[in-house]
């Protein structure tokens, strides 16, 4: 742990790998965490260097107060241009006084607006929904923020129709079930040149890493481990062939014994098995031959000390007399 950690911060420590198998996985990781602090220190300074472009206005207030620095205007008669005409806030109330006053800052439609604001030094004021389909496809306008109403869509119908009430409750299951969101996501950030915008970041220019761009680092990884993993398998064989052939063994025998130790999980010393051999073995006889002609000895001599004579075995009749 302490060595992947090390290697991360690129940080050397005192641990040192012996192994082949284990020198191509720090290498390997080495590698990978050499490219992905680099791509993250490269991206780190965009996004702090790079020169965001900030709106000058953050809210309506802003631009009332702007003295005339920022012009602005709606639509001529608009839904917009109405709000803020019905409008009982102060503030709204200034930005209706300030249009009617100049009226060659209204426009006769929204796409009118939209050139005046590329143009000139002026802002748009319409409504969000179409705002959110025009900066999707216009990379050099933005919206700011905050809304100044909240108002929703309905569909027009005649007076006391039959149908209004079987609209209304597919409207509302068409929302509970999310299909109205999908559908704006589809024909606003998809369909017709949407999206367009999408990659350029409101953060200062920098842009998210993808699996697009760091995908052949992880697959470098991923074959780096692969191959370490059969370098480790390959020092494992030649090691248990040359034991065996130590210990004078099978290999069959030899790797059955280092699959038990592998499957225990638990423990880290190995008991070391004894060395077989031929001269061991005829030492071992000839020193259990030694002990058995001992005894044999020892047991004549304790005979002989205790005077024990050869019993004879008759038969029952007795001996038969010479004549």
């Amino acid at each position: 742990m302490w060595f992947t950690i090390g290697a991360l911060l690129q940080q050397g420590t005192e641990l040192a790998a012996k192994t082949p198998s284990t020198r191509a996985v720090a290498s390997i990781w080495w590698f990978f965490t050499l490219i992905m602090v680099s791509s993250y220190t490269a991206n780190l300074a965009a996004f702090l260097t790079v020169e965001s472009l900030s709106p000058t206005i953050s809210n309506a207030e802003d631009l009332a107060n702007s003295n005339g620095a920022i012009k602005y205007g709606a639509k001529r008669d608009g839904s917009t241009y109405n709000f803020f005409r019905d409008a009982a806030d102060p503030i709204y109330q200034k930005m209706y006084e300030y249009m009617a006053a100049n009226p060659d800052l209204l426009t006769s439609s929204n796409p009118e607006g939209l050139s005046r604001v590329k143009s000139e030094n002026y802002a748009f004021l319409m409504e969000s929904t179409s705002i959110e389909y025009i900066i999707e496809r216009e990379c050099d306008v933005t919206q700011v923020n905050g809304l100044l109403d909240d108002k929703g869509y309905g569909i027009a119908m005649r007076k006391n129709s039959p149908y209004r009430n079987a609209l209304s409750a597919a409207v509302l299951k068409l929302q509970e079930q999310g299909k109205l969101t999908v559908l704006k996501i589809k024909w606003w950030k998809e369909k017709r040149g949407g999206g367009a915008c999408s990659a350029t970041s409101d953060e200062g220019g920098a842009v998210a890493l993808g699996i697009a761009n760091l995908g052949g680092v992880f697959l470098l990884l991923m074959i780096g481990l692969v191959a370490a993993v059969i370098i480790s398998f390959l020092e494992s064989i030649f090691d248990i062939m040359a034991r065996a052939k130590e210990l004078k063994v099978s290999f069959r025998e030899e790797f059955i014994e280092e699959m038990k130790f592998v499957c225990k999980c638990h423990g880290n010393t190995k008991i070391v098995r004894q060395r077989k051999s031929s001269s061991s073995n005829s030492k071992l006889s000839e020193s259990t031959e030694q002990i058995e002609r001992g005894s044999t000895r020892s047991r004549s001599t304790e005979d002989k000390a205790f005077n024990i004579p050869d019993m004879i075995i008759t038969k029952p009749n007795g001996p038969k007399k010479e004549n």
